[in-house]
């Protein structure tokens, strides 16, 4: 099996994937058909600017990147939070580098985010994916998610 390791992401790094992010979250929501893209683009900004007020040092928001040896395969943001089962994860966006997917670093990278998240006494992650992302939804289930909610919607 292909091995990942996490480190914490670098000012330098989380300003490249914020300009990165910001536009392919915008792009997927309209893709998904919940609305249209220039509206879209005001959401992610929005949403962005709602969960991370401190960029990169917002509290319990954290950021990693994938390393196979010193090449980048991806990242990873999760924010932990006390529950009141515990300390619950939830992921707002783990990606692989698009030329490096299919490889098993997604397998990999979220392996490594459940070891990071057991040590850290984490109880449960969560996450949301789009409908249309079949490869990741394929990949959650197999490693073990559940479905917990799911939004349908008819254009007329």
């Amino acid at each position: 099996m292909t091995e990942v390791r996490l480190e914490p992401m670098t000012e330098e790094q989380y300003r490249a994937y914020r300009e990165l992010a910001d536009e392919q979250y915008a792009r997927d929501i309209a893709e998904s058909g919940a609305m249209s893209y220039p509206d879209a683009v005001q959401k992610s900004a929005e949403d962005f600017g709602r969960l991370l007020p401190k960029g990169l040092a917002t509290p319990d928001h954290f950021f990693w990147t994938g390393y196979d040896g010193e090449t980048e395969v991806g990242v990873l943001w999760l924010r932990i939070e006390q529950k009141a089962d515990g300390l619950n994860a939830f992921g707002f966006d783990f990606r692989v580098v698009p030329e490096l997917r299919r490889h098993g670093y997604g397998r990999a990278m979220m392996v490594a985010a459940e070891r990071i998240c057991r040590e850290r006494g984490v109880v449960s992650i969560g996450l949301s994916v789009f409908g249309f992302n079949t490869g990741a939804r394929s990949l959650y289930e197999q490693m073990g998610f559940e479905v917990t909610a799911i939004q349908m919607r008819k254009r007329l």
